[in-house]
C-alpha cells in the first residue's frame, strides 16, 4: 500500500474537515483466512473486493475476487487451504485519518479511484472515505453557509412579489 502525497494548497474552504470526520466503517477480511473464506465473504456481502488486515487491525492491502479466481483456482490450488496472503494487492492507494478532506479528494481523483481506506498513523484501518460521501459533504456543507446580514433600511418594506397569472 502507498500513501500518495497531495499539495495541502487545494481546496482551501474545505482543507479545514479532515478525513475522520467524514469516515464510513469498513469490513475487511483476515490475511490468515483461506481463500474460500475470503471468496464466501465477498459473495455474501456482494462484492468484488475487500481490505485485508492482520491480527493487529493493520491494513496489508487488497484482495480481488477476480485475482483469487484466476490465480488460486487457475492453477489447480485448493481455495479451502490457500491463505488469502499471497493474493494481497499492496500497491493501492489510502489517507490518514487526520488527513484534510480535500487532499483525499484529491489523491482519489489523482489516482482514479472512488473509494480509498482510512488509517491511522500507524496504518491500522478506521475505516473508508469515498468520493461520493466528499461530495455530499461539500453539498451540505454549502447549504449550511452562513448567510451575509445586511441591515434593511428603516423604511423598507419586507414582503416579497409575485406575478399574477391571467387564465383566459
Amino acid at each position: 500500500m502507498e500513501q500518495i502525497n497531495t499539495n495541502p494548497s487545494w481546496g482551501t474552504n474545505f482543507e479545514a474537515r479532515i478525513v475522520k470526520d467524514i469516515i464510513e466503517p469498513a469490513k475487511s477480511i483476515f490475511n490468515k483466512a483461506s481463500v474460500k473464506a475470503a471468496l464466501d465473504e465477498m459473495q455474501a456481502r456482494a462484492i468484488d473486493s475487500s481490505l485485508v488486515i492482520d491480527h493487529r487491525g493493520e491494513l496489508l492491502g487488497t484482495l480481488s475476487k477476480n485475482k483469487m479466481n484466476r490465480e488460486v483456482g487457475g492453477f489447480g490450488h485448493d481455495p479451502t487451504t490457500e491463505p488469502v496472503e499471497a493474493q494481497i494487492e499492496k500497491d493501492n492507494p489510502y489517507c490518514f485519518e487526520d488527513q484534510a478532506v480535500a487532499e483525499a479528494e484529491q489523491m482519489m481523483l489523482n489516482a482514479k479511484v472512488g473509494e480509498v481506506p482510512v488509517v491511522t498513523r500507524e496504518k491500522l484501518l478506521v475505516g473508508t472515505i469515498n468520493i461520493e460521501a466528499i461530495a455530499q459533504e461539500k453539498r451540505r456543507r454549502k447549504r449550511v453557509e452562513p448567510l451575509t446580514y445586511y441591515p434593511a433600511a428603516e423604511s423598507a418594506t419586507i414582503g416579497c412579489s409575485m406575478p399574477l397569472l391571467h387564465h383566459q
